[in-house]
């Protein structure tokens, strides 16, 4: 029931900062451990609290720091000391650049007069190293660009007593994504793979493709483990939407898995775009996830589905 009420809010909360409105209100939920979301600043926030500062994965957008910090305020009056980027969106990234403002830039480090000390602490920011360079590449300020990257498969530090993990996903909603693994708190922050408000966004010019993403979501199966008939247990946030579990998880790759494999058979056939999106393959999904209008139509998301499939046909 606890995990219900929390979901039904965090969904609404999302909603209401996806509309546009101006109306946008920040709320916080508690997830388990040491984790909450800070839900209403564009994409989901996930925030580690304890007694060496604060961690967040992911900043929202730019405009709703104020309001984000303050609500982080209600959880710790430490300083934020990391902030992991689950990708390069401005939704997700937006707010660095205020909080390397407001809690030290590791580009602009202050050597310390006391004696024995050599520089003040700031705020670390670390990405898949595709981040920085798209980040660069858009010629956003410094500050707002990860002070630590990594190429591998993984990166991971220890900080309030727990190992948080960051695992790159390549090719999936960009070239750039990681999830978040909260390994003492049993928390997993998915980014823009995972989301319950609608399809997922395959960013075809920044190097996603719809197996990348459901290649992203059976790493989250991987880790997550349910605690009683498939409830509970880890807990898992997504890039935007409600609080959800190992099974919400399954059941959206299950429902990405089978719109790739009708749009695959129909490439098989030989059917064009315009054939593919007019057979509606995601028709018995849309009324859940379909959106007409919008940044994200079903539309787009069969064309990016198709094209990743099949890269070289009209």
């Amino acid at each position: 029931m606890r995990r219900a009420v929390f979901a039904l809010a965090a969904a609404a909360s999302v909603v209401s900062a996806q509309s546009g409105s101006g109306r946008e209100e920040i709320q916080v939920l508690p997830v388990q451990g040491n984790v909450y979301l800070v839900a209403g600043a564009g994409g989901n926030i996930t925030v580690q609290v304890g007694k060496s500062g604060v961690l967040l994965v992911d900043t929202g957008n730019p405009q709703m720091t104020g309001k984000v910090l303050a609500a982080i305020r209600k959880l710790s009056d430490k300083p934020v000391r990391y902030i992991l980027n689950t990708q390069g969106d401005g939704d997700h990234t937006g707010g660095n650049e205020n909080f390397a403002k407001e809690f030290g830039s590791a580009t602009a480090v202050s050597v310390a007069n006391t004696p024995g000390s050599s520089a003040t602490q700031t705020v670390q920011i670390y990405a898949h190293d595709q981040v920085l360079a798209r980040m660069s590449a858009a010629k956003l300020p410094d500050t707002a660009w990860p002070t630590e990257t990594f190429v591998g498969d993984s990166k991971e530090l220890y900080f309030n007593g727990e190992a948080v993990l960051m695992y790159h996903l390549p090719a999936a909603h960009t070239d750039g994504d990681s999830m978040v693994h909260f390994r003492g708190s049993d928390v997993v922050s998915t980014g823009d793979i995972f989301n319950t408000t609608g399809y997922p966004v395959i960013d075809l010019q920044r190097g996603g493709s719809v197996q990348g993403v459901i290649d992203g979501l059976n790493r989250v199966l991987d880790i997550a483990v349910p605690a009683h008939h498939e409830e509970g247990g880890t807990y898992v946030i997504p890039g935007h939407g409600r609080i959800c579990d190992e099974f919400d998880v399954l059941e959206y790759r299950d429902m990405i898995t089978i719109i790739r494999d009708r749009i695959q058979a129909s490439i098989k056939k030989g059917m064009t775009l315009e054939q593919v999106q007019a057979s509606k393959p995601t028709r018995d999904y849309d009324p859940q996830y379909g959106a007409a209008t919008g940044p994200w139509t079903t539309e787009q998301f069969v064309e990016a589905a198709y094209r990743s499939l099949a890269p070289g046909k009209k």
